[in-house]
């Protein structure tokens, strides 16, 4: 398992999802769009963020006669991914339980 790191990157909502999305497989780009209900240009943006810090890389490719784009977590995304969940899972440890 990673060691605990926050990322601010990865923290982001959409890039969150984003991030949990790919890490069990590749997903075209409009499956990862209609997921976490947002407009292509605003996956677009989440998507550049994730590509820009080497977590996600685009691949371009026919499929059922048309050009799809998908997107799938690099090394260092499934390695950083796992790390921002961790260092969430380990924040959340410390809340105090409710009713106290």
């Amino acid at each position: 398992m990673s060691a605990p790191v926050f990322d601010a990157v990865i923290h982001a909502p959409g890039r969150l999802q984003i991030c949990a999305l790919l890490s069990a497989a590749e997903a075209e780009f409009a499956t990862v769009r209609d997921t976490i209900q947002v407009s292509d240009s605003v996956l677009s943006k989440h998507v550049k963020m994730l590509e820009e810090a080497g977590y996600v890389v685009v691949r371009k490719a026919p499929f059922a006669g048309r050009q799809r784009t998908w997107l799938s977590l690099t090394s260092a995304g499934r390695k950083a991914f796992a790390g921002h969940v961790a260092e969430l899972t380990r924040l959340a440890s410390l809340t105090l339980p409710s009713g106290v």
